[in-house]
């Protein structure tokens, strides 16, 4: 592996670690603090919102500035919002905390900037599905069974102060060793301090439209599990905090090793076009299988649906980051990230607030739901490869 994607995923699998540790611990932080299930939820989308406002501002910084600034910048921003949690003793502070940390969130789109700043255009979804999407994997392996086991037996300030400890360790790593991927910058290239015109205003931008809205429907279903996971395996299986945090580390193995280690197979299989389809196909099912899981052998039967969202994800996501990189000219290549990364947390508030009714109703229907308008993406996925695909130029890539 190249020595800078190796810095780089380390330094984003410490970051995603240092989040990863409370996603466990939520439900149980929000018993304590007396927050409902719907105040929980809100403050997910309370996140997403200020990842929505804050990723085109960062994505273009860090195509003025350089990558490595604003990957330094948000690890400091996180690193407060930690500390925020671990005091944290009322719902306000919550919020205060996850705004935080929506602020600092620039990471990411900077991450893969990077990547797609140092790779050929045949190898950007395989490393960016490395870096990036592996880092994610890995982080959820490990994160919240850590967090599980600290807040169990140490409290939430020890968990807190453990996530600021990462940070610290994360923040050395970056300033010691990342080297800058943007050889040349812009001086001149404009912030995007207008977030919410921009992103839309994108929508007009033809290279680029059909790509967000495929990823904007995709999350949409994607979040509804996402934020009611924790609550669902509680509430239906009966499972502690620790239980919810090794099912969240399994769920973590299989996508990192779906995006780690089969990305490259799944391009060599079947190329670009089928992986968008199958993964539309996969994630469908995959939502739609959760709520059938037996409690039985719960843990091996649970594997089902993971291993078909682990790679649904793993054949979708990365496909669709590569296009988006290909079609983007290089002085505005942050910026169209971070654009991407608006339409994602944008489906991150759209997804939860459709899922905390949806599962007052019945705890299934988030699943179902989500299951159903993957089919959605499905048909947009259809239209796109119809209409505007230009296919990655890749001797012997099947152009199917």
């Amino acid at each position: 592996m190249d020595r800078r994607l190796f810095i780089l995923w380390l330094t984003i699998f410490v970051d995603l670690l240092g989040f990863t540790l409370f996603i466990p611990v939520v439900p149980y932080f929000a018993e304590r603090v007396g927050a409902t299930e719907d105040t929980v939820i809100l403050s997910a989308a309370v996140f997403s919102l200020l990842v929505f406002l804050c990723s085109p501002i960062w994505g273009s910084m860090s195509d003025r500035y350089g990558r490595r600034p604003v990957i330094i910048i948000s690890i400091i921003i996180s690193a407060l919002s930690y500390v925020v949690f671990a005091h944290a003793t009322s719902v306000v502070l919550l919020f205060v905390s996850r705004i935080l940390t929506g602020i600092g969130s620039g990471n990411i789109a900077a991450a893969q900037a990077y990547v797609s700043d140092i790779s050929k255009p045949e190898d950007r979804a395989k490393r960016i599905g490395l870096v990036v999407g592996a880092s994610f994997g890995m982080a959820f392996a490990f994160g919240p069974a850590i967090g599980g086991f600290i807040y169990s037996h140490f409290g939430l300030l020890a968990l807190g102060y453990a996530a600021v400890g990462l940070c610290a360790l994360n923040l050395v790593g970056v300033l010691g060793i990342l080297p800058e991927s943007l050889l040349v910058k812009d001086p001149t290239r404009p912030i995007n301090f207008r977030p919410i015109a921009s992103t839309f205003a994108s929508l007009k931008d033809t290279r680029f439209r059909d790509i967000f809205l495929i990823g904007f429907v995709y999350i949409t279903a994607f979040s509804m599990m996402n934020v009611s996971m924790a609550f669902f395996w509680e509430q239906e299986y009966g499972l502690t905090v620790d239980q919810v945090g090794l099912m969240f580390s399994l769920v973590g193995i299989c996508s990192a090793i779906a995006q780690g280690a089969l990305v490259s197979v799944f391009q060599r299989w079947w190329g670009e076009r089928r992986m968008m389809i199958y993964g539309c196909v996969l994630v469908g099912l995959g939502l739609a299988a959760i709520p059938f899981v037996p409690k039985v052998w719960f843990v091996f039967f649970s594997l089902i649906p993971m291993i078909m969202l682990s790679v649904g994800n793993a054949c979708l996501n990365p496909s669709l980051v590569s296009i988006l990189s290909r079609q983007a000219r290089h002085d505005e290549l942050g910026e169209v990230m971070g654009q991407n990364m608006g339409f994602g947390s944008l489906a991150r508030i759209v997804g939860p607030a459709m899922a905390a009714p949806l599962y007052k109703l019945g705890h299934s229907l988030p699943y179902f739901v989500g299951g159903a308008i993957m089919l959605g993406t499905l048909y947009l996925v259809f239209d796109y490869l119809r209409t505007s695909y230009k296919p990655l130029e890749v001797k012997g890539e099947e152009q199917a």
